[in-house]
C-alpha cells in the first residue's frame, strides 16, 4: 500500500475526493497510489491537501548494505586502475557493478561521471587531431589529454573519501546515463 493510500484512507477520504480537496486529477493520484513519486506541484497539493508534510509522501530509498558499501568503493576505485584508458573507465566499474548485482543510484552516479568524462576526453581527442597546429599543438594535446586523466584521477579519489565518510559522493551528477 502506498503512502498515499494510507493518508487518504486514515482521513476517510475517496480518490474523487482527495481530487477535488487537492485539486490533482483523479488518474495522477491513481498513478501516486501505483507506487509513483508524486513530484513538485503535485506533492505540494497532495500534501497540503492531508495536512502532512511532503515528505510523508515521498517513498524512502532503501539504504545500501554494508557489503554493498564495499562494493560501491570497489566500483568507484576500479576506475582508477584504468583511468587512463577512456572507454575501459567506465566499462570495468559496469562490468563489476553488473556481475555483482550492484547497480544502485551510487554506481549508476560513478559510472555516469566516467561516462562523461569519456566523452569529454574523446572529444577533445577528436578536435585535437582535426586542428592540425603542429608540434605546438600535438604538445599541448597531450598537456590537456594528461591534466584531464589527472582530473578524473581527482575525481575518483575525492569520491572514495566522501564514501569513506558519508556513504555519498562528492561529485555525483544529478542524472544518470545508465
Amino acid at each position: 500500500m502506498s503512502k498515499l493510500t494510507e493518508y487518504r484512507e486514515r482521513q476517510n477520504l475517496t480518490q474523487e475526493e482527495l481530487s477535488k480537496k487537492s485539486g490533482i486529477s483523479v488518474r495522477t493520484i491513481q498513478r501516486v497510489e501505483s507506487g509513483i513519486d508524486p513530484k513538485g506541484f503535485t506533492l505540494k497539493a497532495l500534501a497540503k491537501a492531508l495536512n502532512i508534510d511532503e515528505t510523508n509522501l515521498i517513498k524512502q530509498k532503501p539504504p545500501i548494505t554494508e557489503s554493498g558499501q564495499k562494493w560501491v568503493k570497489i566500483i568507484n576505485l576500479s576506475s582508477l586502475v584504468v583511468v587512463f584508458i577512456p572507454v575501459l573507465n567506465f566499462a570495468f566499474p559496469l562490468i563489476i557493478a553488473l556481475s555483482k548485482k550492484q547497480l544502485n543510484t551510487l554506481t549508476k552516479q560513478i559510472i555516469t561521471i566516467q561516462i562523461l568524462w569519456t566523452l569529454l576526453w574523446l572529444t577533445i581527442f577528436l578536435i585535437g587531431n582535426v586542428i592540425n597546429l603542429g608540434a605546438l599543438g600535438r604538445d599541448i594535446g597531450i598537456a590537456i589529454m594528461v591534466i584531464l586523466v589527472l582530473a578524473n584521477a581527482f575525481i575518483i579519489l575525492r569520491n572514495s573519501a566522501e564514501l569513506n565518510k558519508n556513504n555519498q559522493l562528492f561529485y555525483s551528477p544529478k542524472f544518470n546515463i545508465i
